[in-house]
């Protein structure tokens, strides 16, 4: 299969074809890769031998985690380009991830939490990277009601995506927060240099990963279908209008 033309698919239209046929294959891979990889670890890994069982959720948490950034990162470069090169596409993209994102940075703090009740003896502490991830989630919060807080769509979508370049300085702090400052939250296992994580609890983490990414990436595309239907709702409701008119 040739790998599509990105010009091609600024056309909304073609878009929605091309989200069409891919969607399915990244719903149902990334159900079923995050399914192995969350069965793995939470039957066949090994428990950690400091944390225990409850290490397990891990494998929950941690891709929750890296997409949530991941998501927000994706939003503030569509908002980028919406603004500077009047992308077709990219104000969606902003509508899309959003919600998308939340919901990830949602499942990351509730897991988070979870975690912490047996670990810290807590379900929440004020430290570096708890809280700027509370940051994000509310961040996400902030650009959802942007977007909706306006008559003028264009307006609240132009807000919007302001907050979603402003809000890329917490993710520097979300990363290097568990390094510079004095905290309860565990250092980075997994570097660029390699992981220090043994394989057998490793890999199913990664299967989970990628099955994470596959089903943010497939829900995108299933918002971004359905704005693209609203829009197109809209405008044969205006032409309708005019013509009555």
């Amino acid at each position: 299969m040739a790998a599509p033309d990105l010009h091609a698919l600024a056309n909304p239209l073609r878009f929605q074809r091309f989200a069409t046929a891919l969607t399915p294959w990244l719903l149902v891979l990334g159900l079923a890769f995050m399914t192995v990889g969350i069965w793995r670890g939470l039957f066949f890994a090994p428990p950690d031998y400091l944390q225990g069982e409850t290490v397990r959720i891990l494998y929950i948490h941690v891709p929750s985690a890296w997409f949530a950034m991941g998501g927000y990162l994706g939003m503030a470069l569509a908002a980028l380009a919406a603004m500077v090169w009047k992308h077709p596409l990219a104000a969606l993209s902003v509508r899309a991830i959003a919600p998308v994102g939340a919901l990830f940075a949602a499942i990351c703090l509730i897991t988070g939490s979870i975690w912490g009740r047996p670990t810290w003896g807590t379900w929440w502490v004020w430290d570096g990277r708890l809280t700027s991830m509370l940051v994000l989630f509310l961040l996400y919060l902030g650009v959802i009601a942007l977007i909706h807080s306006h008559d003028d769509k264009a307006r609240g979508l132009k807000m919007a995506g302001y907050l979603a370049i402003v809000g890329t300085l917490n993710l520097p702090i979300i990363k290097f927060s568990v390094e510079k400052w004095n905290t309860l939250h565990q250092p980075a296992s997994i570097r660029l240099s390699g992981s220090s994580i043994h394989p057998d609890m490793l890999q199913p983490l990664l299967l989970s990963a990628l099955g994470f990414l596959l089903l943010f990436a497939g829900l995108v595309l299933v918002r971004m279908r359905t704005l693209i239907a609203e829009q197109r709702l809209e405008m044969r409701a205006m032409r309708r209008a005019a013509r009555a008119g």
